[in-house]
């Protein structure tokens, strides 16, 4: 019986295997990435033009900054204001367009403050100074 199987088995992997005369059983992968210079699939729309500005001016919190924009389509012009921590405040002016890029107009008002510097104390207490502790006894050698 076990012969018989193994026989069996033997000419139908034999049947199966491909002739070496036969074309290849394969086909070509087909290429993953789209075509060279495949036509876009976002359409070209007109520039649309848009305008907005906003500010704040908290005294309690002491927010003040501010932003204004303004676009044809093609360039973009505005400028924006930021209170900066050390009392000036920073304005930036700026335009940019697809040729010239970002180009920006940076200007302080007013002098910077800092307040005095205050050492806090310490939470702590200061650490004991380092002491070395003593050599660890050793009883004299005898005399001979």
């Amino acid at each position: 019986m076990f012969k018989v199987v193994s026989v069996a088995l033997l000419v139908g992997v034999a049947m199966a295997a491909p002739r070496p005369d036969s074309p290849p059983i394969y086909a070509p992968i087909a290429p993953s990435y789209p075509a060279p210079h495949a036509v876009s699939p976002y359409k070209e729309e007109p520039p649309k033009p848009y305008q907005f500005d906003y500010g704040v001016r908290d005294d309690y919190s002491g927010a003040n900054y501010g932003h204004n924009e303004v676009s044809d389509g093609n360039a973009i012009s505005g400028s924006y204001t930021v209170a900066l921590p050390d009392g000036r405040i920073q304005k930036v002016t700026y335009v940019a367009d697809h040729h010239n890029g970002f180009q920006a107009d940076v200007t302080y008002e007013g002098e910077a403050v800092y307040p005095d510097h205050k050492p806090a104390q310490p939470a702590y207490p200061a650490p004991a100074p380092y002491v070395p502790a003593p050599a660890p006894y050793a009883p004299p050698a005898p005399y001979a």
